[in-house]
């Protein structure tokens, strides 16, 4: 028997695009994009801004003799010297012929630098996971809490396993435990999928705001923790079947897409989660591969801004039971602060915007090999910029890059107001030589072909205005001054290879704070650990957050104000 197919259903496509260095190829479409092309290909290609065309990331670099089969949209990003040297992007390149392209960035992920440890606190094992061994019956049975969940032949009772899932809006991490023990057996981390696609979280809520995007973004989420579960069980010999909890931990968006829930209520005001958290469901609904009765924690959300990755670390740090004024601060896109004073606690959360995660910034780049995360300028005026990995210097990622407009600031190169010298006007002969200008705008080079620009050190001032803002509001909320603060946590990856003197002299905290910063690293991570450790845990967290005042910074009219005074460099306050 045979079938035929209509012209109209055959998708045509008659170009061939070869993609150097790799050499990957692939047939195009009528008036399709080299991105789309070169993922068909098999090329993960940087698209934070989920192809719009307004990131600068997803570059090619077209040779001459291959324009003529491409169209080029020129939308501005890309400066003037970017377009002579034949740069253009992929998502705004049209295919037009058979050409070959030059893909400089293909981005797998590989050796990017990820965080997986975090402060734990002391935890008391009493996991929400039990088994019991009836000899009558040769028989295992499996509690969640109080509820039988399996039934297991034999005696099973030494092989009872959880793990708990990290979901940042960049990073993934995992870690397997033994709840017999109470020990993590194994750790994993990766690249999240999604970033590659829609960096930021508004980019991914409006993407998983319909069924074809939200089952897009549910399902690449869904297959990277599978393969991080699979590793775990790879690398400690422990069978999945024998996994029975996973607890996920992360912002309110990534929860959403994580579980399948919509995010479309997330984008529009009042910001309404379709979740909340604070309760379980099968796994089976979220496509994770455990245990078949196995099942899914998800921490309480506070709010639509101020996520489940928050809650963990306030549960693991034990913020309303330290004494005085403490301040949680969680540094990225979206920054989170929580102010607990003498155990009330306050939350708020502002958009800082994605410089920090090195988008929107020239030559901004993730935590990966290659990457400026440490910057300074010696008192002789030499310039020490350390890489990941000691590789040649190929971008700046978010530690660098706050150390650099730091240092810039301290010399002079930058002004408090954010403008950055032009050259000949310094009067320091060692440091004018690296002062230039691009596209008749003041820059700085940082290393061979590297650039910090003007418009850079705007975005670096936009995102720290933003979360100084709201770190002073919150504080005005509770009746407290910035001297009154006792301490300062610090939670995150990105937070955590930020260095304090930075963080000063570009005033995102008040300089009075200095001496009062830690860092307590991933503590998404050990949050969910926690709530798999103690079941009492998930009663107390539940209860707590209901009485968390979440305030709206939007709301507030004195924000704009405050947000202005905020962008300066170098608050002495």
């Amino acid at each position: 028997m045979s079938s035929t197919l209509s012209a109209e259903s055959v998708p045509i496509r008659p170009y061939t695009v070869r993609f150097l260095p790799s050499g990957a190829a692939a047939a195009a479409g009528k008036d399709e994009t080299l991105l789309a092309v070169a993922r068909r290909a098999g090329l993960v290609v940087d698209a934070p801004c989920g192809g719009e065309g307004t990131c600068g990331k997803c570059v090619v670099r077209v040779p001459p003799t291959a324009r003529s089969g491409l169209r080029v949209e020129d939308d501005g990003v890309l400066s003037a010297d970017d377009v002579r040297e034949g740069l253009a992007l992929s998502c705004q390149t049209v295919v037009a012929g058979d050409v070959e392209v030059f893909i400089p960035n293909a981005d797998t992920g590989v050796g990017m630098r990820i965080l997986t440890d975090g402060y734990t606190g002391e935890v008391h094992l009493d996991p929400h996971i039990r088994k019991r061994y009836h000899a009558d019956a040769h028989a295992t049975l499996v509690y969640a809490g109080d509820d039988i969940i399996g039934n297991e032949s034999g005696d099973t009772t030494r092989e009872v396993y959880a793990a708990a899932v990290d979901i940042g809006t960049t990073t993934l991490v995992a870690s397997l435990l033994d709840l017999s023990r109470g020990a993590v057996v194994a750790t994993e981390s990766s690249l999240n999928p999604q970033a590659l696609h829609a960096q930021d979280v508004l980019s991914r809520i409006k993407t998983g705001s319909t069924d074809q995007g939200l089952a897009f973004l549910h399902g690449m989420l869904r297959d990277e923790i599978n393969a991080l579960l699979s590793r775990l069980a790879t690398s400690s010999g422990v069978r999945l079947y024998r996994v029975y909890e996973v607890a996920l931990s992360g912002n309110t968006c990534m929860l959403h897409l994580a579980t399948g829930a919509p995010t479309a209520s997330l984008g529009k005001y009042p910001y309404t989660p379709a979740i909340r958290g604070g309760h379980s469901l099968p796994a089976t609904d979220v496509g994770l591969r455990i245990a078949p009765f196995g099942q899914v924690y998800l921490p309480p959300i506070i709010g639509p801004y101020v996520g489940a990755d928050i809650t963990s670390g306030i549960l693991v740090t034990q913020l309303e039971r330290r004494p005085g004024v403490v301040l949680f601060v969680d540094i990225g896109t979206n920054g989170e602060i929580v102010l607990s004073d003498n155990g009330r606690l306050l939350a708020a959360s502002t958009a800082a915007g994605p410089a920090f995660e090195g988008m929107n910034i020239r030559h901004g780049m993730r935590a990966g090999p290659g990457a400026v995360e440490r910057f300074r300028i010696a008192t002789d005026l030499t310039i020490h910029a350390v890489t990941i990995g000691g590789q040649p210097a190929s971008g700046i990622c978010g530690s660098g890059l706050v150390d650099i407009v730091a240092e810039l600031v301290r010399v002079g190169i930058v002004a408090p107001n954010g403008r950055m010298a032009r050259p000949t006007t310094l009067g320091v002969p060692a440091l004018e030589d690296r002062l230039l200008l691009l596209d008749g705008k003041p820059a700085f080079r940082v290393a061979k072909a590297i650039y910090l620009t003007q418009s850079d050190v705007r975005h670096v001032q936009f995102a720290k205005g933003a979360l100084r803002a709201g770190i002073e509001l919150l504080l005005k909320h509770a009746g407290r001054a910035a001297d009154q603060v006792d301490e300062v946590i610090i939670a995150g990856s990105f937070g955590y290879h930020l260095q304090v003197d930075s963080l000063a002299r570009l005033g995102l905290l008040p300089a009075v704070l200095s001496d009062r910063v830690r860092f307590v690293g991933n503590t998404s991570r050990t949050g969910a650990e926690a709530f798999l450790l103690n079941t009492k845990a998930r009663h107390h967290i539940h209860e707590l957050v209901a009485r968390v005042n979440v305030v709206e910074l939007a709301d507030d009219a004195r924000f704009q104000a405050v947000f202005v005074q905020s962008m300066g460099f170098g608050q002495a306050s």
